[in-house]
């Protein structure tokens, strides 16, 4: 009877451990960017000549909306 226990024991927890690396149960919801975070960000230019800007000053001037993602890591 202890084999049996111990072999169900181990094939449970390599489906829990499946199922968990697969699925996203245990990861923290990401929230959504408002509109003031996002214009408050700071730009800068990847030019010789490095400036700094937020990018409010970007919508204002052309409507223009840029959008760069660093994943972490």
């Amino acid at each position: 009877m202890g084999m049996w226990s111990l072999g169900l024991g181990a094939v449970g927890a390599a489906i829990a451990g499946i199922m968990l690396a697969n699925t996203d149960y245990l990861l923290n919801k990401p929230a959504p960017a408002t509109l003031e975070y996002l214009e408050n960000a700071d730009l800068k230019t990847i030019d010789d000549d490095e400036k700094i800007f937020k990018a409010r000053s970007l919508w204002e001037k052309s409507g223009a909306v840029i959008m760069a993602v660093r994943r972490p890591g």
